[in-house]
């Protein structure tokens, strides 16, 4: 029998610091956030994204739930889930500005690897944007963001850009995709700059958020000795994406096809999820859009 595959975009905009940790590091920082190794950017690993979609799914169809997610059985009754989760990708990283409070930054080459994903999930392509002119110093934004200085200069950290171009309009299409609310889609449309790739990826790397940490010894309630660490965090704002595919269903026990699958994950999942560590801390709340294909455009 032949099985069909359908392909969708999820989106994560984080509310509060977020921690998708990699376990403890030999270095400065105790516990970094997890990387890609060739480009240093954060990523949030499939298999957390898939256990949180899991636990948090509202669906009350317990036979759905193990054709969508898989199950484990000694009855022979075992099956592989339908459902397959990219890790998340960043999009847009938020950096803190002398005027406008803070940009939402991305790059050329996090704004290639988008369209190409785009394509792969069979959607109508993003506009062919050419970036090819931003390098060193140089940015695109509107030219009325509220982030410039005198119209043409931008401060972002402690780095001096010069605008050279508008962002030909990736802020309005992330605006469009990745959040729900209106006032912060409004927001990123305004404040959506386009940097190098360097510049994006030394902004990733050294302005993330570190934090000190101790533990208490549980009797006396003082520090334990030794007990200081540093713990690495993703700034709020930050904005994700992952793909999420479905084949039809391989469970004997209930038959569906993969777009009805997909369809219900659209529906059941929780607009909100806590992703990474700490959560008793308010760690890693992030907003969830799961889009539908005819909401692309």
């Amino acid at each position: 029998m032949q099985t069909t595959s359908e392909i969708t975009l999820m989106f994560l905009h984080c509310l509060t610091a977020i921690h998708p940790g990699s376990g403890r590091a030999m270095d400065v920082v105790d516990l970094p956030v997890q990387r890609e190794r060739h480009t240093q950017w954060p990523t949030i690993p499939a298999s957390t994204l898939k256990g949180v979609l899991r636990s948090s799914n509202q669906s009350t169809d317990e036979e759905w739930v193990l054709a969508a997610f898989g199950s484990k059985s000694d009855n022979n009754n075992a099956n592989a889930g339908a459902i397959s989760i990219s890790d998340a990708r960043i999009i847009a990283f938020p950096v803190r500005s002398l005027k406008g409070v803070f940009a939402w930054t991305t790059c050329p080459a996090i704004l290639d690897r988008l369209r190409r994903d785009i394509t792969i999930a069979n959607y109508p392509p993003i506009e062919s944007f050419d970036f090819s002119n931003v390098s060193g110093n140089q940015v695109l934004c509107p030219k009325d963001s509220p982030l410039l200085i005198e119209n043409s200069r931008m401060l972002l950290e402690e780095f001096d850009f010069e605008r050279v171009g508008h962002d030909q309009g990736i802020g309005d299409w992330i605006a469009q995709h990745s959040v729900l609310d209106q006032p912060t889609a409004k927001r990123i449309q305004s404040h959506m700059v386009v940097v190098s790739d360097d510049a994006f990826g030394h902004f990733v790397r050294h302005a993330t958020d570190i934090s000190a940490r101790i533990a208490l010894d549980s009797e006396t309630r003082t520090v334990k000795q030794g007990a200081l660490f540093y713990e690495e965090h993703l700034p709020p704002e930050t904005i994700f994406y992952a793909l999420i595919s479905s084949t039809d269903s391989r469970r004997e026990t209930y038959s569906a096809k993969a777009i009805n699958i997909i369809q219900k994950i659209c529906d059941e999942t929780s607009r909100t999820l806590q992703i990474g560590g700490n959560s008793t801390l308010g760690k890693g709340l992030c907003a969830v859009r799961i889009e539908n294909k005819s909401e692309l455009s």
